[in-house]
């Protein structure tokens, strides 16, 4: 028999549109939950469109999620729509590019940042009003075991950031009924991305820099293989739902041994 996890729970994911974020859509929806996605991709649309077809409740918000304000604005969307959310899950972010530190320009230094600690940010800042309203709620933030890694030093930094918030904010809202986890995926095969996250033709150079995380992320895995996104959409799904209900302030490698 089908679990029914997330049955009468409202659930946002954000970067809905593809890969992970995509997975955890499908499989939550399988599992009963109404969905508020949330992707600045127009594709994102066809996402929802396929699973209202079998049945689930999905909206789409398309949102820049680096921004403050549209940040704000999906997730205050989706709270008027469904009347509550009881779990979000922020799983925007992504090494933009894979470089040695002293190669990085302090424009991609920022833009990595921006990439992959503010639209965690933003997402646990929004939703915890409304939390904190209805009385309780959990928040799932993808971080990643690339917090040690090579050619990755702007993205390690802010998934060390996502991680920091994640503990913080679970210390201080234990209390008020919601918890904060995260997952810390390791390398993970996905479809091909229909936006990149860098629309840029690598040098030779670079493609020899990229090779380099791939072997690394390889050597570090006690499996010495990538997951997939179903590994970490089961992983994601677990901490979200009550099975979880006294974990908190926890970052759940998923990595196939690789602790980061």
């Amino acid at each position: 028999m089908q679990q029914l996890r997330f049955s009468h729970k409202v659930m946002a994911i954000t970067g809905a549109a593809q890969g992970i974020g995509k997975a955890v859509a499908e499989q939550a929806a399988r599992e009963g939950a109404r969905l508020a996605l949330i992707d600045r991709a127009p594709y994102l649309q066809e996402v929802a469109a396929a699973l209202q077809e079998r049945g689930c409740d999905a909206l789409a918000i398309q949102a820049d999620l680096e921004s403050w304000e549209e940040t704000q604005a999906a997730i205050d969307r989706a709270q008027r729509h469904f009347g509550r959310l009881d779990i979000l899950v922020n799983n925007v972010g992504g090494t933009i590019w894979a470089r040695p530190f002293a190669e990085y320009t302090p424009a991609q230094i920022e833009a990595e940042i921006r990439r992959s600690l503010f639209p965690t940010l933003w997402g646990c800042r929004a939703v915890l009003p409304h939390m904190l309203a209805q009385g309780g709620g959990a928040i799932v933030n993808v971080s990643s075991v690339a917090t040690c890694g090579v050619n990755r030093v702007p993205y390690s930094a802010a998934k060390g950031g996502v991680n920091a918030l994640t503990r913080s904010l679970a210390f201080e809202y234990a209390g008020a009924g919601i918890r904060i986890n995260a997952t810390a995926p390791g390398g993970t095969d996905a479809p091909p991305r229909l936006t990149p996250r860098n629309r840029e033709t690598p040098t030779p150079q670079e493609d020899v820099w990229y090779q380099q995380v791939v072997d690394q992320t390889l050597n570090s895995s006690l499996m010495h293989r990538y997951g997939t996104v179903h590994e970490q959409a089961a992983a994601i799904l677990f901490l979200a739902s009550d099975a979880a209900s006294y974990i908190n302030g926890t970052v759940l490698p998923v990595a196939g041994g690789d602790l980061g």
